[in-house]
């Protein structure tokens, strides 16, 4: 029999080839380095993270129907991670997104999402024709979703009675999309995971530091608000109420997927009935672990 997910991650499923230098970078650099290549993505990442938590995660996302696509959905299986929802798409390559890592952290980075971006929201289906939920029965447990998703299948998502029921947790996909996040601005349900200079650009207001943007959130109509900010404190605000922590100092080898990481755990924690302040602690754990360990060869 197949087992029920405790908990959905919509969104970018994907390859990530990663070129960490390990010297300082410049434009036209060519340095020495490692170069990785690993099942990725937001929700991908997200729904990994869930998996080593303890829980079981299906992913709704979308890949092409090429080799690639097959063996990201048998590497992304490996993972602990139901995989039977996600779209194959013919005519379409199998998502990437490719990095360079400095000493210093992201340089900069390229994602290709077409096949998430074409699929629309057929990626949803699933929640609509019995499989995992419908419109007299909605899925009624947690979901993450991935703000790489276009704005309309974002704002359908908001909107929609699929998710009456759902506990969203939504995450940002980089400052450039940080406004596609406004429609949960006003959900009842919704936990936005955002850093803070996204949440100064979903705000159009600058922050001082995370409980500051934290709070500008909620002031915005945000049902709650985890801000990172870095090396610098996090935050976790509902209505007026803000927790903060400040992350451990730590050597820094890798930084790509340590939002997600973070967020993963807090939700975990979160549907573990931690209380705020343990939640925040558990998620920094989880991503000091991510960003710390040597990069294999």
């Amino acid at each position: 029999m197949t087992r029920t997910p405790d908990i959905l991650c919509i969104g970018a499923l994907l390859w990530d080839v990663i070129g960490h230098a390990v010297v300082p970078l410049y434009p036209g650099a060519d340095v020495p380095g490692r170069i990785t290549r690993s099942p990725g993505g937001v929700a991908g990442n997200i729904a990994a993270a869930l998996a080593r938590h303890g829980l079981h995660p299906a992913i709704l996302g979308a890949v092409g129907a090429d080799a690639e696509g097959t063996e990201l959905l048998a590497a992304t299986e490996a993972r602990g991670i139901d995989t039977a929802h996600v779209l194959r798409l013919a005519g379409r390559a199998t998502d990437r997104y490719l990095a360079i890592e400095g000493p210093d952290g992201l340089m900069s980075a390229v994602a290709d999402a077409g096949a998430l971006e074409s699929a629309g929201d057929d990626i949803l289906t699933p929640l609509a024709d019995g499989r995992l939920g419908s419109a007299t029965a909605p899925w009624a447990g947690p979901v993450c979703i991935d703000g790489n998703l276009t704005d309309a299948v974002l704002e359908g998502i908001a909107a929609s009675p699929l998710f009456a029921r759902a506990r969203l947790h939504v995450a940002s996909a980089g400052p450039g999309k940080a406004g596609r996040l406004a429609p949960f601005l006003s959900h009842p349900s919704a936990t936005l995971h955002v850093n803070r200079d996204e949440a100064a650009r979903l705000c159009t207001t600058p922050f001082a530091d995370a409980a500051e943007a934290a709070l500008g959130l909620t002031a915005r109509g945000a049902a709650r608000a985890v801000v990172t900010d870095g090396a610098q404190m996090v935050a976790d605000a509902r209505g007026g109420d803000v927790v903060t922590a400040l992350p451990p100092s730590t050597a820094v080898a890798r930084v790509t997927g340590a939002g997600d990481a973070f967020m993963a755990a807090h939700v975990a924690a979160c549907l573990r009935g931690a209380p705020r302040d343990a939640a925040l602690a558990a998620a920094l754990a989880a991503a000091t672990a991510h960003i710390s360990p040597e990069i294999a060869p």
